[in-house]
């Protein structure tokens, strides 16, 4: 770690981050390197190895943020409700997704290299992130829908979140790959962010969680 204050370390840490993302906008995750992120950062590239020893560290910590920022979302229905049906629900959880088109291509990325190539201290903290997500979502689904027992919060869980690392790439889809899928006749169905995710969700809320609409004698 370089001298300085701890404040100038986070600084230059999110220019880092922030180079990767602006990059990745363009760029495909083989295509971008420390040497281009370098080039997108305020001090020489060789600094950026006081901070992240591989690319792969600076994904996973944008990956890390992303998890974070829907964090903040999913914390923001989960305070400005009282009280949502299942399809209320659904529809702020896709709504929440829907404005985090970032993390779900992280999500699609193949972890196994990110996390490999990235030390413990690193891992270990974006693991914290992804953790929390899981215990946001969960506090959502005890107030939300209290009938919904340990095990039907645990089935929801293990179906939703592996769900959101197809979302991107079956909603984002290319020109080339539009073309390929009309001449290949695969009858395609293309749907956004919002009602794939709203869709699912509420098919997962309407198994797990039946008679949760219903108001109050």
């Amino acid at each position: 770690m370089p001298k300085g204050s701890e404040a100038l370390a986070n600084t230059r840490k999110e220019e880092i981050i922030n180079a990767c993302a602006a990059l990745y906008e363009t760029m495909s995750f083989k295509e971008i390197t420390l040497k281009e992120i370098g080039k997108q950062t305020s001090f020489t590239r060789t600094s950026i190895y006081n901070y992240f020893q591989t690319k792969e560290e600076i994904f996973l910590a944008l990956l890390q943020r992303e998890y974070e920022a829907w964090i903040a979302d999913l914390e923001a229905v989960l305070h400005g409700h009282q009280r949502m049906t299942a399809e209320e629900f659904a529809n702020e959880l896709a709504h929440t997704l829907e404005r985090r088109a970032l993390l779900l291509k992280l999500m699609s990325m193949n972890h196994y290299d990110l996390e490999d190539n990235s030390r413990m201290e690193n891992l270990v903290a974006f693991k914290k992130a992804y953790g929390n997500s899981m215990r946001t979502v969960t506090c959502c689904l005890e107030k939300f829908f209290p009938q919904m027992t340990v095990g039907d919060i645990q089935s929801f869980l293990y179906a939703f979140f592996p769900f959101l690392f197809g979302v991107y790439p079956y909603t984002v889809v290319t020109d080339k790959q539009r073309r390929a899928l009309e001449l290949a006749h695969a009858n395609y169905v293309f749907l956004s962010i919002y009602e794939m995710v709203r869709s699912f969700a509420a098919t997962l809320l309407r198994s797990f969680a039946s008679g949760t609409d219903e108001p109050d004698p």
